[in-house]
């Protein structure tokens, strides 16, 4: 089955998040279990919890169909010892949080060098990170994110993922997500049928994907291989829709959470329904 859905909003509340995915037709969604643009959240309590289980539940979204994301000030990698050590406690936070509500993922960029340690160094560091957090959480997969490439960022080769995964202890507890079009700035070709073949074969040899626990689905409005990351609309930007089309005709990518990060939140369900005919 394809688990499809978006970036919900989880104002008032993390129990809000699934009724907003239910409201756009999603049977997936992602959302943020604290203000992703501060360092501290208070804790969940026990009756914020109870109230997003039981609209789970009563919504029919399974751990598995749920892509949280951490908060965009952490850096796994980062080449300073004090703000690394404040972003492996962030990171270990929001994991343990995901605990709390029963989820399966954590989905996080993996970090910046800065330009004051090599990639090498810092991909390093973002696996020690994750070995950090899995030693003090039980069941929650760290799942990394592949990026565009812009500034300094890790992330936007197969061979980064793969590096990563390397390095991490518990293998069952550490997978990607791939952003189309992260991927796509990054220079993956992913604007036709044979185009994407080649790039999930490459993923396939590089990474695996036994790995793939989540996806992100946005077309692209600037140019392959730009290093740009600037999501548009489905089919608007320069992927096109033969992309998502492969991607919903293929069983491979059945049963992972296949979340939209469009820019446009008023077009979601209408996106959603699109993706939905191709699978028919």
């Amino acid at each position: 089955m394809k688990y499809i859905g978006a970036h919900v909003s989880a104002a008032g509340g993390v129990f809000n998040a699934p009724v907003n995915a239910a409201d756009i037709g999603a049977n997936a969604f992602a959302l943020f279990t604290k203000n992703q643009k501060r360092w501290h959240a208070k804790e969940l309590s026990n009756s914020e919890i109870r109230k997003f289980q039981d609209r789970c539940a009563e919504l029919e979204f399974k751990p598995e169909q749920v892509l949280p994301h951490d908060s965009y000030l952490i850096n796994l990698g980062h080449p300073e010892e004090e703000k690394l050590e404040r972003s492996r406690t962030a990171f270990t936070d929001e994991m343990q949080r995901c605990e709390q509500l029963g989820l399966m993922y954590l989905n996080s960029h993996p970090g910046s060098h800065l330009n004051k340690l090599s990639e090498e160094e810092s991909l390093e560091r973002v696996a020690q990170s994750v070995n950090l957090a899995l030693e003090k959480t039980e069941q929650v997969v760290a799942v990394i994110e592949n990026t565009a490439g812009q500034g300094n960022n890790l992330g936007y080769s197969f061979e980064h993922l793969a590096e990563i995964i390397k390095q991490v202890e518990d293998k069952q507890r550490i997978g990607v997500c791939i952003d189309t079009c992260h991927a796509f700035a990054a220079g993956y070709d992913l604007s036709s049928t044979s185009a994407c073949a080649k790039t999930f074969a490459e993923f396939e040899r590089i990474v695996g994907l036994k790995y793939l626990k989540g996806m992100h689905l946005n077309d692209s409005k600037k140019e392959r291989g730009s290093r740009v990351d600037r999501h548009a609309p489905l089919g608007d930007g320069n992927i096109g829709w033969e992309c998502f089309k492969y991607i919903m005709q293929d069983e491979r990518f059945n049963n992972i959470p296949l979340i939209l990060e469009t820019p446009e939140p008023e077009r979601w369900a209408e996106e959603i329904k699109n993706l939905r005919s191709f699978t028919n």
